[in-house]
């Protein structure tokens, strides 16, 4: 039995691993000065937490990675370890810092650090523990699959879930969606989609460069400048919302004349 329960537990463990990991290399879109409030960011000076994150996250991956792959004490220990820490961390953190956010899942665990939490962090440990002490692999899975697994697997993930504040977060989240003008969308995500929108393709041939000589924003629209080869700018306007969001472009002739815009409703001003 206890080797079904650990076969349950070594995919759990993984993609909470991996999702944590995810999550706060995500954290990085996050306001200014909100990683400082979160998990790891919080023991580290501001100017680190962006570090701190990154270094957490790819810590996460490797340790997932190894649990997968690797057949070694160490591979499968050092989760152990990791979770153990974070239990002790997450426990400190309440006490110390009550206002911070356990950081878990990037910036999606703002609550502040609550026995839920801290007892998420300790069944993980116990979970890790159970995957140690039994030695299951990867390799081992398809052998032990059955609908004993299953049904541990169904078990964890309700308790995990169960014990985790984020589900809260995600659905007001959901709920109470900030409309477009106040949403915080990095400019790197709008110069993927202009990147790949018709309007850049139809202008890229006479841009000088090629990346933006300037950048605003304006309520729902990032605004994108370019130098052109024979003097003149290239402005484009890429809306913030939609999964086909609309992409206008404007050329503005070096002498001051009207910029020569393929839609006139686009307010471009600075």
């Amino acid at each position: 039995m206890l080797q079904f329960a650990a076969a349950a537990a070594l995919p759990i463990v993984v993609a909470m691993l991996v999702l944590g990991g995810v999550a706060k290399l995500a954290a990085g879109d996050s306001a200014p000065g909100a990683l400082a409030r979160l998990g790891p960011a919080v023991l580290v000076p501001e100017r680190f937490a962006r570090p701190a994150m990154i270094c957490c996250a790819a810590g996460e991956f490797a340790l997932a990675a190894a649990l997968v792959f690797a057949d070694h004490p160490a591979a499968r220990w050092l989760p152990v370890v990791f979770f153990s820490i974070a239990t002790y961390v997450l426990w400190d953190l309440r006490k110390r810092r009550p206002d911070a956010g356990c950081g878990c899942f990037g910036d999606v665990s703002v609550a502040p650090v609550g026995l839920r939490s801290i007892a998420r962090s300790a069944v993980l440990t116990a979970m890790a523990v159970l995957v140690a002490l039994e030695r299951v692999t990867g390799a081992d899975l398809p052998a032990l699959w059955s609908g004993t697994v299953a049904a541990w697997i169904a078990g964890y993930a309700a308790l995990l879930l169960l014990l985790s504040p984020e589900v809260e977060e995600l659905i007001d989240r959901v709920r109470y969606r900030a409309p477009c003008e106040q949403r915080r969308i990095p400019p790197g995500r709008a110069l993927s989609r202009l990147k790949a929108s018709a309007a850049w393709r139809a202008h890229r041939p006479m841009l000088a460069a090629e990346e933006p000589s300037d950048m605003w924003r304006e309520l729902c629209w990032r605004f994108f400048t370019f130098p052109a080869k024979d003097g003149s700018e290239v402005v484009f306007a890429v809306y913030l919302s939609g999964r086909r969001p609309a992409v206008k472009a404007a050329v503005v002739p070096p002498d001051g004349a009207p910029a020569i815009a393929d839609d006139s409703r686009v307010p471009i001003s600075r």
